[in-house]
């Protein structure tokens, strides 16, 4: 262990410590806490919420494989294709892309699953009644309620998010939306904590990061997030709230739910409502949905606290009625919304470019194709039609797969990616790599290959590309093929030599011209004369 790294965790540990420490000495609660926990959990301990962990860590190590490849899980099958793949369905909203996203959805799920199960309460509370009076009321009951629960609306996140969804994040939406309508103060408190949680738990993961200046390549954070999925928790977690609460008549003023339900919706994003472009092109409408949250404030305010008060004169209906039925109007709306997406099928389809077939998966590299899950679902407001996509690209017709599992920008910037394919016990590889040449003037020319079980398919190769240079009047061209790069002489459009590309350290004559290589660099010389005509294209991982 680098002794820097072993300090730096140190000294986390022990200021950690330190901190609690003083908290206690000064606040000294005794067994205040512990009398406040214990009157609503069994033993002090949100059981429901620990078991739900114990469910999602599961379906990481045992279903997706995370066991024997933790960083490196199977996710392709298991998200949420189509109501004609149930696999995907039933197991998107309990599995996750990898380590990070899982440990981020646990730690929301331990912060807001706690408070929304000590909201629920192992104990009835109601008064009058007693624990085991009733089934109801039965402590063991009500624990396992929690996972129960929270594996329904996992299940129902995956049958009703929008896109191939995958994560736990739905259910952690409905916790927070859960425990906000009761404790919006301490949501929002809990909120910040979790974030503590997770700069911990990044600390003591790299605790010394070394950076530079250096590009790097992404997609902006707000094209990742699932907002309908995120969106669809959070109400849920509300409806389920304002029906509990409204019975228990147990509620906070309207100014703290109004502000908890801004506060948290804001920091989570719910306002990055996008629109996929095709390729790596997103639109962000950022006003319209900030717009959007305030009205989400004011509904679930509305939902929780509004009086029974007609909403019209002589009519029979009360403003808490109208403000509980919008919400669940917009509950209904939201999971509708994912309907068509999940009934229409993806069928096979036969690239034109060379493919890799592993098992009922294809696997294959195409540049400005239509993208076929997008397609499918072309609406008047949106031209899906119009949507291309390039890069490695994964079909399935068995599961209704047809997913750009690396995109042409990503594959350029890192030279190599793995995509991995799999199904319930099985999963295999497929390696993409990509090779090029950044010619003088002219754009890159590269091929793709893929490899897999030791074999390796010819993908993809670009249009040859010209240098920009002419050297006694003739010109320079990359050429990829299957068999390499190849360089071509021209002059006045008459090919007059060709040649593979030499070797590092190698040169060649062609067509008049002498072609060097020093290392990456390709010249072109002719007596005096040397002109850099290409360099080979560098990645950076």
């Amino acid at each position: 262990m680098d002794p820097v790294d072993a300090l730096s965790r140190a000294v986390l540990l022990a200021g950690a410590v330190l901190s609690v420490a003083v908290l206690l000495a000064l606040a000294k609660p005794g067994g205040r806490w512990g009398v406040r926990l214990r009157r609503r959990f069994v033993l002090g301990v949100p059981w429901g919420t620990l078991l739900t962990v114990c469910v999602v860590l599961s379906v990481y190590l045992l279903v997706q494989g995370g066991l024997d490849h933790w960083y490196r899980p199977t996710t392709i099958p298991f998200r949420a294709w189509s109501y004609f793949y149930p696999l995907g369905m039933l197991t998107a909203g309990l599995s996750h892309v990898g380590p990070g996203h899982l440990v981020g959805n646990l730690i929301g799920t331990v912060v807001f699953g706690s408070l929304a199960e000590y909201a629920w309460s192992h104990f009835p509370t109601r008064r009058g009644t007693a624990s085991f009076a009733t089934w109801r009321a039965n402590p063991f009951v009500r624990i396992a309620a929690v996972p129960v629960v929270a594996i329904a609306v996992a299940v129902t996140s995956g049958l009703f998010g929008l896109g191939p969804v995958i994560g736990f994040s739905g259910v952690v939406f409905a916790y927070a939306g859960f425990a906000l309508v009761r404790y919006p103060v301490a949501t929002v408190v809990l909120l910040v904590a979790g974030d503590l949680v997770r700069l911990a738990y990044r600390s003591l993961l790299d605790p010394v990061v070394s950076a530079s200046g250096s590009v790097g390549y992404s997609t902006p954070w707000w094209a990742d997030i699932a907002i309908q999925g995120h969106a669809l928790g959070l109400f849920t977690g509300f409806g389920l709230a304002v029906l509990l609460f409204r019975t228990r008549d147990d509620l906070p003023t309207p100014g703290r739910i109004w502000l908890g339900a801004a506060a948290y919706a804001a920091s989570q994003g719910l306002w990055a409502v996008y629109l996929f472009e095709g390729g790596d092109s997103y639109t962000l409408y950022r006003a319209a949905g900030l717009g959007l949250v305030f009205l989400l404030a004011a509904l679930v305010t509305a939902a929780a606290t509004a009086s029974r008060r007609n909403l019209v004169a002589r009519i029979d209906l009360s403003r808490r009625e109208a403000a509980v039925g919008l919400l669940f109007a917009v509950l209904f709306a939201l999971a509708l919304a994912a309907v068509p997406y999940n009934i229409v099928t993806v069928g096979d389809v036969a690239p034109d470019a060379s493919s890799v077939e592993v098992r009922d998966y294809t696997v294959f590299y195409a540049e400005d194709v239509e993208d076929e899950y997008v397609a499918a679902y072309d609406f008047p407001v949106y031209d899906a039609g119009s949507v291309t996509t390039s890069g490695v690209i994964v079909t399935s017709g068995q599961r209704q797969v047809w997913y750009t599992a690396v995109s042409k920008g990503r594959l350029a910037f890192a030279g190599e990616r793995t995509v991995r394919v799999g199904g319930l016990g099985w999963r295999d590889a497929v390696v993409a790599n990509r090779t090029g040449w950044n010619v003088v003037g002219n754009r890159t020319a590269y091929a793709v290959r893929l490899r897999h079980d030791g074999t390796e398919t010819f993908a993809f190769a670009s249009n040859a590309s010209r240098a920009e240079p002419t050297v006694a009047g003739r010109n320079v061209t990359i050429r990829p093929g299957d068999d390499g790069f190849t360089v071509a002489v021209s002059r006045r459009n008459e090919t007059l030599g060709t040649a593979p590309v030499p070797q590092a350290n190698v040169s060649v004559r062609v067509g008049g011209l002498t072609l060097r290589r020093n290392g990456t660099r390709l010249f072109a010389e002719r007596n005096a004369t040397s002109v850099r005509v290409a360099t080979r294209e560098q990645y950076r991982g």
